[in-house]
């Protein structure tokens, strides 16, 4: 039987097991590459970390129907608060439950927030501004806020939280 020279057999064995290396190491690089360049799982969290609604019509519903006593940007007036303050640690069922149900009441001989029921004649005269102060009307009948609560919490809570900036959002 014949022999084949050591320096013969060395030389495959070392070109096997570089190019077994290579592969591997390609592989496992490869592996990552594709789980680093993947970012469906990044934007799925970032998705749902985002408040529920649309900032831009959010905004929109704002500038209608609040805008007028908080101002045209949410930092209150002389007549309601700033939002952008009061929106930090406001989720959205407190957020919504205060918008469409609250009604707080500065009347003669009633104390705020009382729990009494308001005749509808005291109420049409607070509306008329001719007596007590209505601090927040309760929008839960007024049907493009009540649409909308989500998107109005969305345009305000990204206020609060520093994404989204003065002016109007892109849409």
């Amino acid at each position: 039987m014949a022999m084949i020279p050591k320096t013969r057999l060395k030389r495959p064995l070392a070109l096997v097991a570089a190019a077994s290396a290579t592969a591997i190491a390609a592989l496992l690089l490869g592996g990552c590459s594709v789980e680093w360049m993947n970012l469906q799982p990044a934007r799925e969290l970032a998705e749902q970390a985002k408040p529920p609604g649309e900032v831009y019509a959010g905004w929109r519903v704002y500038q209608d129907k609040c805008a007028q006593c908080h101002g045209a940007e949410p930092l209150g007036t002389s007549r309601a608060p700033n939002l952008v303050i009061r929106l930090r640690d406001i989720g959205p069922q407190r957020f919504a439950s205060l918008v469409l149900t609250r009604y707080d009441f500065s009347l003669p001989g009633m104390p705020p927030r009382s729990d009494a029921p308001i005749p509808d004649a005291l109420i049409d005269e607070v509306v008329a501004r001719k007596a007590g102060d209505i601090a927040m009307p309760a929008w839960q009948g007024e049907p493009r806020v009540n649409a909308h609560i989500m998107d109005l919490y969305a345009y305000l809570s990204a206020r609060a939280q520093g994404t989204q900036g003065p002016g109007r959002p892109a849409p």
